[in-house]
């Protein structure tokens, strides 16, 4: 079997910090080869490289066994690459279909086929499994979707050679289980594929090869078959890690937070939330799971004041909130680590203490007299940098320049160092490396025996049931049904998130 991708002695600096360190990586055409390591480990890096989107300082590139300059997307995509990124790269004012012809349009007349594009993104999107809807803007649409889109501009322009960075963060196990069944078809079929993914159950599940960086440098290429998870987890981070569900004491507190009768609509005007009813209690982790699109987004900027409710009621701390607005969720006592941490998590072109001070610049001891004390920012950063391992040269470090998982930990820790009675945990690990997922859950359970509410919305099923107290499924906006996590099982999960016959809500 030829190599289709080799890598040789790549290495590349920013400045002082050398994100890969004579790395040598080769993919044989024909097969999912799996690409590891902790957030910074240098993944994302080395295949920004082999993409054409930073230069690498020493190294050369074969393709194919042709030596090659990769020195633009432009050069990677006419030498039969794709990339889908980890952080997507769609244009929001675009349909679905004119993002996936964007640069390649179909023209007829002089002038862009509109309905030709929308009909050759159907006859894609069957083909592979990745329904999407073509004339819909990519503003209307959830982040499952949007991954949808990336990974079908990839297929449309026809790449022999794919790159995934996380495929699957967005993703529920049934729509990654059917992406594995797609990629082993690419693969059978001839082309190659590499896979970025920070789980490890995925990577055993569909890999071929495992090839594990930390640090920068390649730590080992190993046959898939020949490894088990615990062996992988020690070759990425030099140590076990421990992701059983978590002991826990009873549950005894007060009500925080409770939403009656709550509906929404979407960025369309279409109901997306018929009807919810939920209480948080304290001391309690109540997890949400359900596939990408049926309320979850909705129900969670309701909550976080970035959503007005059509009909119903909001009350923390038996307080009904009148206003629907961040602030006013806020000062009612919420804590909110966002889904897309672009988005809303972070001002990427801002330092880490900047983020870390967001939310908080109104009030003492971070700010007096119409002034931010930058002091007592940056030495709260520095500590926060300390207690969630963010791998950054310090904390005025700009955001844009931390890998997706390092500014997902900025985020949770400006959140859980919020002393707040209710937190809103959307995705909290999406991106993250396992031991950095260890250190968040175990955030998570401090939280919850320090007495916060805690609502958990996660795809991860596995997250869900090794964290919650109780899981409710939702399916069509609705809340389908209430399962105890310690009795459940993951298929009853999965058919109640497809619309099985529901199940009743236990007495909270």
């Amino acid at each position: 079997m030829t190599f289709a991708i080799e890598m040789t002695g790549v290495t590349k600096r920013f400045g002082a910090v050398v994100a890969n360190r004579n790395v040598s990586f080769g993919v044989r055409q024909g097969e999912i080869h799996a690409l590891v390591g902790e957030n910074g480990a240098g993944k994302t890096t080395l295949m920004n490289v082999l993409f054409g989107l930073v230069q690498p300082d020493e190294g050369t590139i074969r393709i194919n066994g042709q030596t090659v300059v990769m020195d633009s997307p432009r050069r990677a995509i006419a030498l039969g690459l794709g990339m889908v990124h980890q952080h997507f790269k769609l244009v929001p004012s675009l349909t679905v279909a004119e993002n996936i012809f964007l640069g390649m349009e179909i023209v007829r007349g002089g002038l862009i086929d509109r309905k030709a594009q929308s009909e050759k993104t159907r006859q894609i999107s069957a083909e592979f499994g990745l329904k999407v809807d073509p004339d819909r803007r990519v503003s209307e649409l959830s982040v499952g979707i949007e991954q949808r889109v990336e990974i079908l501009k990839v297929l449309a322009r026809g790449a022999k050679i794919v790159i995934l960075d996380e495929p699957t963060a967005v993703l529920t196990p049934q729509e990654s289980r059917e992406l594995f069944r797609i990629l082993r078809r690419f693969a059978d079929a001839g082309m190659t594929v590499i896979f970025i993914s920070h789980h490890l159950s995925e990577v055993m599940e569909v890999s071929d090869t495992v090839t594990v960086l930390r640090d920068g440098a390649v730590v080992g290429t190993r046959p898939t078959r020949e490894l088990n998870e615990d062996e992988l987890v020690r070759m990425m981070v030099g140590r076990n890690v421990n992701f059983d569900r978590r002991p826990r004491k009873a549950i005894s507190g007060r009500t925080v937070i409770e939403l009656k009768e709550i509906c929404a609509r979407d960025a369309r005007g279409v109901l997306a939330l018929r009807d919810v009813n939920l209480t948080v209690r304290s001391g309690e982790i109540v997890g949400i799971v359900g596939v990408d699109g049926n309320g979850q987004t909705e129900l969670a900027e309701v909550i976080a004041g970035l959503r007005a409710p059509s009909h119903g009621e909001i009350a923390v701390n038996g307080i009904t909130i009148a206003e629907s607005h961040p602030r006013a969720m806020r000062e009612a006592g919420l804590a909110h680590v966002p889904a897309d941490r672009l988005a809303r998590g972070v001002d990427a072109s801002a330092s880490i203490s900047a983020n870390i001070l967001m939310g908080r610049q109104y009030a003492q001891p971070w700010a007096g007299r119409g002034l931010i004390r930058w002091g007592r920012v940056r030495e709260f950063a520095r500590g926060l940098i300390k207690r969630f391992d963010i791998r950054a040269r310090n904390e005025k470090t700009l955001v844009k320049t931390l890998s997706g998982g390092n500014m997902q930990k900025v985020v949770v820790a400006r959140e859980f160092s919020r002393e707040t009675p209710f937190l809103l945990v959307d995705q909290p690990t999406r991106g993250v490396d396992i031991g950095a997922m260890e250190r968040i859950h175990d955030e998570i359970m401090l939280k919850r025996d320090q007495g916060a509410a805690i609502l958990l919305i996660s795809v991860q099923i596995d997250e869900v049931l090794a964290l919650a107290d109780r899981i409710l499924v939702m399916f069509a906006g609705r809340i389908s049904g209430e399962v105890d996590p310690e009795k459940t099982t993951e298929d009853e999960i999965g058919l109640l998130m497809a619309g099985g016959a529901e199940r009743p809500r236990a007495a909270a």
